[in-house]
């Protein structure tokens, strides 16, 4: 059997209630940058899954939801920004209680070290300033929070707990 008779017997007319409906037709057709042929069987077969399929989605219906699932992470990467802004803000601000009883030279009372200071200086041969601003998250320009560091450190050193190098701080304790 040829190519000619393939065609023919796969082949179906439709004849659409007026040539408007037709015309109407194309242009979703052209919208979509495919032939008549291929828009009517993607639309039947669309129809057709739909009643066969319950959780069939058509292209329709999936770019509906992709377009609202751009808007909510759109939305999400906003309350994220807004929720990050908050967070380092609260991070330098709790920095700045922690380190105001070593800024306060006539300060009374116990003076609560920084852990992750400790740890961090435990758990390293040798670290340097940089080294203990960055795992803990300070800023250099954060002033107090930096001061509050140094003071911490010099203090252990006072007590003999650490000890400064060209290589950086030191545990001895």
């Amino acid at each position: 059997m040829g190519e000619t008779e393939t065609i023919k017997q796969r082949a179906i007319y439709v004849y659409l209630p007026s040539v408007e409906q037709k015309q109407r037709w194309q242009r979703h057709a052209e919208k979509l940058g495919v032939s008549i042929s291929k828009f009517v069987i993607e639309y039947v077969e669309n129809s057709l899954r739909q009643e066969e399929e319950p959780s069939y989605k058509s292209r329709s219906d999936l770019w509906k939801e992709n377009s609202e699932l751009k808007q909510q992470v759109k939305d999400l990467a906003r309350k994220h920004r807004v929720l990050e802004t908050v967070v380092d803000r609260l991070e330098q601000e709790l920095r700045r209680y922690r380190a105001k009883p070593f800024l306060e030279e006539e300060f009374e009372g116990v003076r609560g070290y920084e852990k992750e200071l400790i740890t961090l200086l435990k758990s390293q041969d040798a670290v340097t300033g940089d080294q203990i601003f960055s795992h803990l998250g300070i800023d250099p320009s954060e002033y107090e929070a930096v001061k509050g560091i140094s003071k911490q450190l010099a203090s252990l050193e006072a007590y003999g707990l650490v000890k400064s190098s060209p290589r950086g701080w030191k545990w001895t304790g």
